[in-house]
């Protein structure tokens, strides 16, 4: 996270250097015992650090921050960065990115505080390796020569932040066994994808799995599942031509007839007369 940058004379000795940033600048490493960095008045910019393994203590106004894998923490500009390797763990591996956000990211950076400017949340197994995944991407693409370097990299650090919002306890953070059902149903909406296969991917019993499904996204999982399949037909009506049973049997239903009476209770209008209205706009 160190950056070669022209600093004024006058400065705090310990003054680490800033990092140029147009829009995002992003990396992993892994520091020893004596990695430390600080910047009196912070910088301009946000900051990301997500911590891969090891340890590291972060600094805030009103105390320190620990900082272990999966903890990641966000530092406002301006705020203090005062962050080091945790003594007791000797290193420290992390993955950051300094960004200016996009207008809409507000609500994405709205994260707990833990001390004055520093926000904390912690990311369960499952989640870990992807918001990893986007971190990296953004790297990589912050370091690349393409004229769509930079929105690749901004995309791909808005992936990670999303992520990371899965887990705000601000808003209520998605249990990753949720998180795990929500994907394996729309990997493939062809598959079987009853209660008691998606309780095997949630690893918990059917009915737990529909109590705690219907808590947190307002609707039993079937329900989940049949929207979720006629939402991806509608999405296919409207962009293909492609004949109504073979669209039905791509969402999951071998029967076109059922398939058609599920559309039109939801749609309000059969496939036909859908795929119709749409093309008329």
């Amino acid at each position: 996270m160190e950056h070669p940058a022209v600093m004024p004379a006058s400065v705090d000795p310990r003054e680490t250097s800033h990092p140029q940033v147009v829009r995002v600048v992003a990396g992993e490493f892994t520091g020893g015992g004596d990695y430390s960095t600080w910047r009196t008045r912070g910088t301009t910019d946000w900051l990301l650090i997500h911590t891969v393994a090891g340890s590291g203590r972060v600094g805030g106004p009103t105390g320190d921050v620990i900082t272990r894998a999966g903890d990641s923490i966000l530092l406002r500009p301006h705020v203090r960065h005062d962050y080091a390797t945790d003594p007791d763990a000797g290193s420290w591996s992390l993955a950051f990115a300094h960004f200016h956000p996009r207008a809409e990211w507000s609500p994405l950076l709205d994260w707990p505080q833990r001390a004055d400017g520093v926000g904390v949340i912690h990311v369960p197994g499952d989640i870990r390796p992807r918001v990893l995944l986007g971190l990296r991407a953004c790297a990589r693409a912050s370091a690349g020569s393409l004229p769509q370097s930079e929105l690749f990299a901004v995309n791909a650090l808005e992936s990670a932040l999303l992520w990371l919002d899965t887990q705000n306890p601000l808003r209520g953070a998605m249990d990753e066994r949720l998180l795990r059902v929500v994907e394996h149903i729309g990997a493939d909406l062809t598959a079987e994808l009853g209660v008691s296969a998606l309780a095997r991917v949630a690893t918990l019993s059917p009915s737990r799995l529909t109590h705690l499904f219907t808590e947190r996204l307002g609707m039993p999982p079937q329900q989940y599942v049949e929207r979720e399949r006629l939402t991806r037909a509608a999405q296919l009506l409207a962009s293909t031509d492609r004949a109504v049973a073979e669209i039905a049997r791509d969402v999951g239903w071998n029967d076109p007839l059922y398939f058609s009476r599920r559309f039109s209770k939801l749609h309000g209008r059969s496939p036909t007369a859908y795929r119709a209205a749409r093309a008329a706009r």
